[in-house]
């Protein structure tokens, strides 16, 4: 079964730009246990959705997890793919005022930086049916 996540980016740091510049890359250097634990969770072909936080605080695109680097225990590096833009950057405060994160530790945790959804979370984050 396909689980679904959201990776917080900072945009001056890895962008999702970068991201689709460099088709792939390896998400590491999480340090949060909470994140770790999502982190560790993920699966080839889990789907992903990129938020960048600063000044943008958006989500901006997809992606798909493509391998593992189950070697390392405390630093899972899991291998990701550049997925497309979304059709339009969703803000924290258009998420915010959605009923359907209320109960989100994208919303409750803030500082959360690999946040799983559900699919219909990411259905409607993406814009897709």
């Amino acid at each position: 079964m396909t689980a679904h996540y959201l990776l917080k980016t900072e945009p001056s740091d890895y962008s999702f730009a970068d991201l689709s510049r460099d088709g792939e890359t390896t998400w590491d250097g999480v340090s949060n246990p909470a994140a770790l634990r999502n982190l560790r969770g993920m699966h080839p072909g889990d789907l992903l959705v990129i938020y960048e936080t600063g000044d943008a605080k958006s989500a901006v695109g997809t992606a798909r997890v493509v391998s593992l680097r189950e070697a390392d225990a405390k630093d899972p590096g899991v291998r990701i793919k550049a997925g497309k833009a979304l059709p339009r950057a969703v803000s924290l405060a258009e998420i915010k005022a959605t009923r359907l994160f209320a109960d989100s530790p994208l919303v409750r945790q803030g500082r959360l930086s690999v946040v799983p959804l559900s699919e219909t979370q990411y259905r409607h984050l993406t814009g897709s049916k």
